[in-house]
């Protein structure tokens, strides 16, 4: 092999073993939210889905019209941001199985029920 040949072989392996590492920074949508309990993991309410919604982002969810979606957060609203809910949507194939979870805005939903009141503030991470 030609030493060319080796420099090629030996930069390839360099590039494998450490990938370039890059990613977005996303702002926080808030610094604090509500929860039911102080690690967010006890429904606070059922709402339905009265408009659809295209999430942007990874932290968000897709909602479709009439879709349920359980509650587990209501972020606090801080100045020029909308107000956000966690929770996650159960899909017609997998009523019994825990949807995906993610935020979407609060305008866009009913609550339906509310379980428990939403009285822990947490601080968002």
């Amino acid at each position: 092999m030609t030493r060319g040949a080796y420099l090629v072989v030996l930069l390839l392996c360099l590039g494998l073993m450490c990938p370039l590492v890059t990613a977005i920074f996303m702002d926080k949508l808030a610094s604090k939210k509500l929860c039911a309990d102080d690690n967010c993991v006890y429904t606070i309410s059922l709402a339905r889905a009265e408009e659809d919604y295209n999430a942007p982002d990874c932290r968000f969810i897709n909602i479709k019209k009439g879709q349920l979606i359980y509650v587990y957060s209501k972020l606090v609203k801080e100045k020029d941001s909308g107000e956000f809910w966690a929770g996650s949507v159960y899909g017609e194939q997998y009523e019994d199985h825990m949807g995906t979870v993610g935020y979407f805005p609060s305008s866009l939903v009913s609550e339906q029920h509310v379980y428990q009141e939403a009285n822990k503030t947490v601080p968002t991470t």
